[in-house]
């Protein structure tokens, strides 16, 4: 395979399902967190370290050229080719020994994300994408949902300890007001992906980083979903509010909370 984009990614999959493997094994029981708190609500568990360190050390002896970024240790490796991964995003639900919790793993070509795989293992789901070569949900293609009515729409919004006080309740509010089902269900990359699948017709977070993202922003591109200007509005850097919408109802949730899509 010559093109270096699409060799990268077949190689990063065996890369992503390995650790999956490692992150199932590792997975807490049923019941209390396991885990430690960074902040309110920011858990850290064995396995994040643990994932990412896998994956760092694979990437880095197939590609040593390429950067890395993880969540967890942050830059480690610059190259004009960078890996952005979240080693397990969701972690509230892992350690907790829920099922909504994934993998993700995202490749950027300088500021432009060209390869994502999302791996959901408890849920026996893999999400994949390569830029202009669509996206998919274990190995079929998947688009945005045709919804156009944002009355008969499910909007999934997530939450941040980095958000001031009132501002989740605000946006749930906006989307009440237009009818949808709001629901929040503790994996940002998941619920970017189910956009993506059309699962649900829209996701917004105020504050999420590239890490969260990075493979997700792929896909959506892919599924025909649209996408508020997450690098362009400071993800590449730090944390920026992102949303993301099925077509037809995107303009309508923009207005309605307030986050631009231009």
């Amino acid at each position: 395979m010559s093109n270096p984009i699409l060799c990268r990614f077949e190689a990063a999959r065996s890369v992503v399902r390995d650790a999956a493997a490692l992150a199932m094994k590792m997975r807490p029981a049923p019941g209390g967190p396991q885990a430690t708190q960074k902040a309110a609500q920011d858990w850290l568990t064995e396995t994040d370290g643990a994932v990412e360190a896998l994956i760092s050390q694979r990437i880095g002896e197939m590609f040593p050229e390429d950067g890395f970024q993880g969540e967890e240790e942050g830059r480690t490796r610059t190259g004009s080719l960078r890996w952005v991964v979240d080693p397990i995003d969701g972690t509230s639900n892992y350690a907790r020994g829920r099922n909504r919790w994934c993998i993700s793993l995202g490749l950027m070509d300088g500021d432009t994300p060209v390869a994502g795989i999302i791996e959901a293992p408890a849920l026996r789901e893999t999400y994949t994408a390569v830029r202009g070569h669509g996206a998919f949900l274990n190995g079929q293609p998947i688009h945005a949902s045709p919804v156009s009515d944002p009355a008969t729409s499910l909007i999934e919004m997530g939450w941040s300890n980095r958000v001031r006080p009132g501002v989740f309740q605000q946006k749930i509010d906006a989307i009440l007001g237009l009818g949808a089902m709001p629901r929040s269900g503790g994996s940002g990359a998941i619920a970017l992906a189910e956009v993506a699948c059309g699962r649900q017709d829209g996701y917004l977070e105020m504050s999420i980083n590239l890490w969260d993202v990075a493979a997700a922003l792929v896909l959506l591109e892919e599924a025909g979903a649209r996408v508020s200007p997450f690098l362009r509005d400071g993800g590449l850097e730090g944390d920026a509010t992102i949303l993301a919408a099925a077509p037809h109802i995107a303009d309508a949730l923009s207005r309605a909370v307030g986050v631009s899509m231009d």
